[in-house]
């Protein structure tokens, strides 16, 4: 019974020392070494999900005609609706991220000056706004085939989007285009270009 009641007693310290002790004697170490470094990845991870407020996910297809969907999700963390930012990324079907752009507050909140009635809106009317934009944000809408006409002149001025994958996407009819808007205005269209391999921009 006595060795039980020191064990009852022990404080937490004294314990995780004579399991290391105990591990140490069966590997015959000596009983001094260093503890191993804190596991944090589990802290971040936990972190991670309480920060998280808010979450909008659709299947759809994209990165192939048809088949296996692709998965769009938009993800809102930080300590409150008005801070941080959302994190926007579609992954193929065979769990390879396709897509990652990073949306700010202000990215989700802009277009609010067009839905104002005063000179200025309340935090309640902001915060509503920008969780309606993030439940909005993958309306079946958005997305539309083929994502480029066949007729439809190239416009340069996108960064690393080359005449010849607007031509190549011209000649698929079946190549989905996904539109959602950043800011105020900046209306982006992207889609995924079977010739380079990875999602391009087309405005």
């Amino acid at each position: 019974m006595l060795p039980l009641l020191v064990a009852c007693n022990a404080t937490p310290s004294a314990v995780n020392e004579e399991t290391v002790s105990r591990a140490a004697d069966r590997q015959g170490s000596d009983t001094t070494q260093a503890l191993p470094a804190p596991d944090t990845a589990r802290t971040k991870a936990v972190s991670a999900l309480s920060d998280t407020l808010r979450v909008a996910r659709l299947t759809h297809n994209f990165s192939r005609p048809k088949g296996p969907t692709d998965k769009f999700q938009l993800v809102f963390r930080g300590p409150s609706i008005l801070e941080r930012a959302a994190e926007f990324t579609i992954t193929d079907p065979n769990g390879q991220v396709v897509f990652r752009e990073m949306l700010t507050e202000p990215d989700l909140e802009a277009a609010l000056v067009y839905e104002m009635k005063a000179p200025t809106a309340t935090r309640a009317e902001r915060e509503t706004f920008v969780l309606r934009r993030i439940d909005r944000f993958f309306l079946p809408a958005q997305f539309h085939t083929p994502a480029v006409g066949a007729l439809t002149p190239f416009v340069g001025g996108i960064e690393n989007l080359a005449p010849t994958t607007w031509t190549d996407l011209a000649k698929r009819p079946d190549a989905i285009g996904f539109e959602y808007l950043k800011g105020k205005e900046d209306r982006r269209h992207i889609t995924w270009s079977p010739l380079k391999k990875q999602t391009v921009r087309l405005q």
